[in-house]
């Protein structure tokens, strides 16, 4: 007795759910990839900013109110933001390292750092 063979086809799901879409298959050639970015120029083509009131800001005009934020404090000597500041030079500082490194800065140094914050402190 031979055993019978019977020929069947193997129907198959267009994609497994626990297999990743490929690229190709999720975006077809032709449509986009996702989130596309607006240049300033798109944006102003975009938008009637002619008729929008003169004093209301917007992308065209430059005049804005003042920002209702304080300022970011920024440490004199790194560029990073400082929560410390110290009395004896009223230079801002981030860190440790920073501190001892503003206490052993000449006078003349710390003059001009003050200077270029605009914070020059002159000192008899």
């Amino acid at each position: 007795m031979e055993p019978e063979v019977v020929e069947t086809e193997l129907v198959l799901p267009s994609y497994l759910s626990f297999k990743k879409v490929q690229m190709y298959e999720k975006y077809p050639k032709g449509q986009s990839r996702g989130r596309h970015w607006k240049h300033l120029k798109q944006i102003i083509q975009a938008e009637n900013y002619q008729n929008y009131p003169p004093d209301e800001p917007n992308y065209v005009n430059i005049e804005s109110p003042p920002s209702m934020h304080p300022c970011k404090k920024i440490c004199d000597i790194t560029g990073f933001e400082a929560p410390y500041y110290d009395p004896r030079t009223n230079l801002r500082y981030a860190n440790t390292e920073v501190f001892k490194v503003i206490r052993s800065l000449p006078n003349e140094y710390v003059q001009r750092y003050l200077a270029l914050r605009n914070a020059q402190v002159v000192l008899k």
